[in-house]
């Protein structure tokens, strides 16, 4: 028997924080620890102001969390779950990435090739 989450509108809008591409890469760059906006702009080649309005939806979503020193905010992923997510979500690429990369249901275009 399927028991339904309870709010599966909820559950949506939480990973619709992760299917933005620019989104994803802040948080895959934030795995590895806190970074100012300059640092992950630099990483992810985005603009300074792009991250930052990224960055922002993050935070109202709870998703990163932010702590000032100086004039500078510092950002890191907002708990250990959320590390785990994206750990997890590697696992699962890596078992049926090939099948998902083949999907035609999904918007974009990528290849088996560009994972590799």
């Amino acid at each position: 028997m399927y028991d339904a989450p309870v709010n599966l509108e909820l559950k949506a809008k939480m990973f619709r924080g992760f299917a933005d591409p620019t989104r994803l890469s802040i948080l895959e760059s934030l795995r590895s620890g806190e970074k100012t906006v300059n640092a992950i702009s630099d990483l992810i080649d985005q603009s300074q102001s792009n991250v930052s309005n990224h960055l922002s939806c993050l935070k109202e979503c709870g998703l990163v969390v932010s702590r000032r020193e100086g004039k500078n905010m510092h950002y890191s992923i907002a708990s250990t779950r959320v590390q785990r997510l994206l750990n997890v979500g590697d696992l699962i690429l890596d078992e049926v990435g090939d099948r998902i990369c083949r999907c035609v249901r999904y918007n974009g275009q990528t290849s088996p090739t560009d994972f590799k």
